[in-house]
């Protein structure tokens, strides 16, 4: 395992926090601001719109808020990403899996909204998109970071070597990370808050192990505070598909850049929840013929047919992140 970077004190590490966090953090915050009263218009006029689901009758008012809004997100990381890309070039893979999944989730949620096609991409159109851009990925471990065989284990000192799994692990780590953001993006502010809390642990986990990725993690806070602004309850913008795919991208390639990819159904429990329960719903439906183990999956739907407001839902699976991410912290600085 890489050793814990010792921390600096005194005037070093006020260069380090200005530098890799700070100003990156404050660049995708102020882009995003700035960007959000030209764009939300912009997607008004295009007519590109949100559908709700039928059977969430509180959300037949968000039927025609604008969608994609994530093209906003995607814009300050790309941005930042680049400028910090030659001094911290782990960023890199990062960006690209980032980049990639969140262009696949604009062209589906183009042909969804733009184009009135309700089914977007043919599941097997996104399929191959995604096995691509993950595939394009694993070259680069493979090419430029041979090392990311060699896996952190939470709360054991030493890391161990994937072997063989190590390329079909990267597939089902990738893979199932950008779903698991995909469905928890359901309620006004959920997916922000909750990737918000997993990027700032992510950040943590860099700078405690001096790897240099802490500029992409503080860009995707700031962007999502940024975001924020125009998605808390009650929501201007969604980020559509373009931002939940893009930001499993980010914590998938930023998890397996910090050889911590085990970490991610600790510190993204909420990811691991919300998949799992459409999992076990669509399982339990079909194997019963009809019948249900939730009110409606994801899982923040059954809460919230239960009678839950949407923001308590988004506070308490955010406080659960959080909780989450301490026991997440607790597990790297075991491993050490």
């Amino acid at each position: 395992m890489a050793e814990a970077m010792p921390f600096a004190s005194g005037a070093e590490a006020g260069a380090i926090m200005l530098n890799q966090i700070l100003i990156p953090l404050l660049a995708a915050f102020l882009m995003v601001a700035v960007m959000g009263p030209f764009t939300i218009p912009m997607l008004l006029r295009l007519k590109i719109g949100n559908t709700e689901r039928e059977e969430l009758k509180s959300h037949q008012s968000k039927n025609g808020t604008p969608s994609m809004g994530g093209i906003m997100i995607l814009l300050a990381l790309t941005v930042v990403s680049i400028v910090y890309g030659r001094s911290y070039p782990r960023i890199l893979p990062v960006l690209e899996l980032t980049l990639g999944f969140g262009i696949i989730g604009f062209i589906d949620d183009f042909l969804k909204t733009a184009k009135k096609n309700s089914d977007g991409l043919i599941a097997w159109q996104k399929l191959l998109l995604e096995i691509l851009v993950t595939g394009i990925f694993l070259y680069l471990l493979i090419t430029f970071h041979p090392d990311f065989r060699a896996l952190i284990i939470p709360f054991c000192s030493g890391m161990i070597d994937s072997g063989v799994w190590s390329y079909p692990l990267v597939f089902f780590v990738v893979l199932g990370t950008v779903n698991g953001v995909n469905f928890t993006d359901g309620l006004d502010g959920l997916a922000s808050s909750v990737t918000a809390v997993v990027a700032a642990f992510f950040g943590f986990a860099s700078l405690y192990l001096g790897l240099g990725l802490e500029p992409i993690a503080a860009a995707v806070i700031g962007a999502l505070m940024g975001f924020l602004l125009y998605n808390l309850y009650p929501a201007r913008v969604f980020m559509g598909d373009t931002g939940s795919l893009a930001l499993g991208g980010f914590v998938a390639g930023i998890a397996y850049m910090l050889h911590m990819p085990i970490f991610i159904p600790i510190v993204g429990g909420i990811y691991l929840i919300e998949v799992l329960s459409v999992i076990i719903q669509v399982t339990y439906f079909k194997a019963t013929h009809g019948k249900r183990i939730f009110r409606m999956a994801p899982i923040h739907h059954h809460f919230e047919l239960g009678g839950w407001s949407e923001t308590r839902v988004v506070g308490i699976f955010t406080i659960v992140t959080v909780i989450l991410a301490m026991i997440a912290m607790l597990g790297l600085v075991g491993a050490a």
